[in-house]
């Protein structure tokens, strides 16, 4: 009895990184642009290129003509359509790398295993504001950037560059303070801005009860590194908006976690 021949199929080491390799690619595309508008331009763009095979197997040199022009500019349409995508991919590359993520235990060998105890120090006060703007169902907005950018904050926003206190986020998100609309900037240990106005999500699949704050917090942490803290001023629940994604009902030991692991 005759056996399958195999032979041309043949595998190496570097064939089976390729695909490892493809299918990571894959994985961080559709983490990215999953419930988000992305899926739909990427639709749109699959029944174009549909169209123009169609088009050019019925020899229609009108219709193939636009489309071919249309086609040309591809790569150029898909840097400005999916730029806020592109950049949250780069910046989801720098976060997952091998520095990023043991940055614990770089610190630990060269001597600076404080760090951590020095953030709990700094996270202390936006706990306590946050403990008490939920006790009084104060609407709150609070933003952590690595890196501020003047271009995307300052612009629309009031410059604070202050010391980070618990009486100083409770007055900005105080009913009557002209600063309470718009979310606050903490960045470099300070707080930088208030009154910011921040980006929407684009995201159709949210709970209706989410409000422009909820909408602002996950939107600017699906175009930046940033996350975002919300309070409802509804039902004074703590919401922590990573990535794009939403965690609610957040517990202040799990807020704690949370902003000592990201902040």
């Amino acid at each position: 009895m005759k056996g399958f021949d195999f032979d041309f199929l043949k595998v190496s080491l570097t064939d089976v990184a390729d695909i490892i390799f493809v299918a990571l690619l894959i994985y961080y595309i559709y983490n990215l642009i999953k419930n988000t508008l992305a899926v739909n331009l990427l639709l749109g763009m699959l029944i174009i290129l549909i169209i123009w095979f169609a088009v050019e197997q019925l020899n229609m040199r009108l219709l193939s003509t636009i489309i071919n022009k249309f086609m040309s500019v591809g790569i150029i349409a898909l840097i400005v359509i999916f730029q806020p995508e592109i950049r949250r991919f780069l910046l989801m590359i720098g976060k997952n790398t091998f520095l990023q993520q043991n940055k614990a235990w770089w610190g630990y060998l060269f001597g600076s295993k404080n760090i951590e105890r020095d953030n709990l120090v700094r996270i202390k006060p936006i706990i306590d504001a946050c403990k008490s703007m939920k006790k009084s169902r104060t609407g709150a907005l609070i933003v952590f950037v690595k890196f501020y950018d003047d271009q995307l904050f300052a612009n629309s926003c009031e410059i604070i560059d202050s010391k980070i206190s618990k009486r100083l986020l409770e007055s900005i998100f105080q009913k009557y303070s002209p600063l309470h609309d718009g979310a606050v900037v903490i960045a470099e240990n300070k707080i930088k801005s208030a009154s910011c106005i921040l980006p929407l999500t684009d995201n159709d699949k949210l709970p209706p009860q989410f409000g422009l704050r909820h909408r602002a917090g996950i939107g600017v942490s699906e175009t930046t590194d940033a996350v975002a803290v919300i309070i409802s001023e509804e039902t004074g629940e703590i919401a922590y908006a990573k990535q794009g994604r939403v965690r609610m009902n957040v517990s202040f030991g799990e807020l704690e976690k949370l902003l000592n692991k990201d902040f």
